[in-house]
């Protein structure tokens, strides 16, 4: 095995899943777990906390057919649905919940954050969702388990150890121009008196740079949202009027300045697109693919 690299045992192989050395901050960022033939990843520094439990999946570990093979999270692509509530059935479990305590988001690519509940738990798999146009989700209530999806755009994780609150945010370049990261620890002040400062946060597998090319009127829109920092954020791209744009920086960034300590935040260094294989990536599919979940919950206490 190379350094620099995950290997997961897969059917007596390893399956390798390439990491990105741009998203390394000195330290293990993600973890490979296997746990009754799922495969997930982890944040160390978030299970160093003990009140949360959480993962964002791989492919693996579902009982998806083609183009969703295997663990496919989404209900709107096509995949049957007993496939699809099976594949939550297995992330419960991995989580030591249920499929009707997971709130699933709504995700429009806003800045909208919604405060759950009782409620709301369900909503999404085992009950139609009541709401629209909502990237975000919030709680301080344990056992409610938090659920965003993905197939390249960039996962927030939020975990206040001091309020016992946490939150599932879903940016992807519109969610980060507007600077979700920002929207979200605003909700998280506003109900549970969260203070930036005491946030651990983690920014999970998405597109990387060399992957992530965008036109010249999605770059001016990072060069008008981030005046000071944009050259760090944009490189040319590989072709005439087109820009390599790094979604992981501009979120710690966004995370940063909106009060998060340096150390607190874990940035990933797995990209979706280079990963295909193992990930659900739209651009390296053509679209034509399933959903990754990112997951969190408070643990009860005891």
């Amino acid at each position: 095995m190379l350094p620099g690299n995950i290997f997961v045992k897969q059917k007596g192989k390893f399956m390798q899943l390439k990491r990105n050395a741009e998203g390394m901050n000195g330290r293990e960022t993600v973890k490979v777990n296997c746990q009754n033939q799922i495969e997930y990843l982890t944040f160390p520094a978030l299970e160093e906390l003990g009140i949360v439990r959480h993962l964002f999946s791989t492919r693996y570990g579902g009982v998806s057919e083609g183009v969703y093979a295997s663990m496919n999270l989404s209900y709107t692509r096509g995949d049957k649905k007993e496939n699809v509530d099976e594949n939550y059935k297995r992330i419960a479990g991995i989580l030591k919940s249920s499929s009707d305590k997971i709130v699933c988001s709504s995700q429009t690519h806003t800045t909208n954050v919604r405060l759950v509940t009782e409620r709301d738990c369900g909503k999404g798999i085992v009950h139609k969702l009541d709401y629209d146009n909502v990237d975000g989700l919030v709680t301080n209530i344990p056992g409610i388990v938090l659920c965003t999806l993905y197939a390249d755009c960039v996962p927030l994780y939020f975990v206040d150890p001091k309020n016992r609150a946490i939150g599932l945010g879903h940016s992807g370049w519109r969610g980060t121009v507007g600077r979700m990261g920002e929207a979200m620890l605003l909700a998280m002040k506003n109900a549970f008196g969260t203070r930036t400062e005491d946030v651990i946060a983690a920014i999970g597998p998405s597109i990387c740079q060399d992957c992530y090319e965008v036109d010249e009127d999605v770059a001016d829109k990072f060069k008008h949202g981030f005046p000071e920092e944009w050259k760090f954020l944009l490189k040319d791209g590989k072709a005439s009027g087109k820009f390599q744009l790094n979604l992981w920086e501009a979120n710690r960034r966004v995370l940063i300045k909106a009060g998060i300590r340096k150390n607190n935040i874990s940035v990933t260094d797995v990209c979706t697109c280079c990963n295909s294989e193992v990930l659900f990536s739209h651009r390296a599919s053509g679209g034509k693919r399933g959903n990754l979940g990112a997951f969190l919950t408070l643990i009860p206490e005891e």
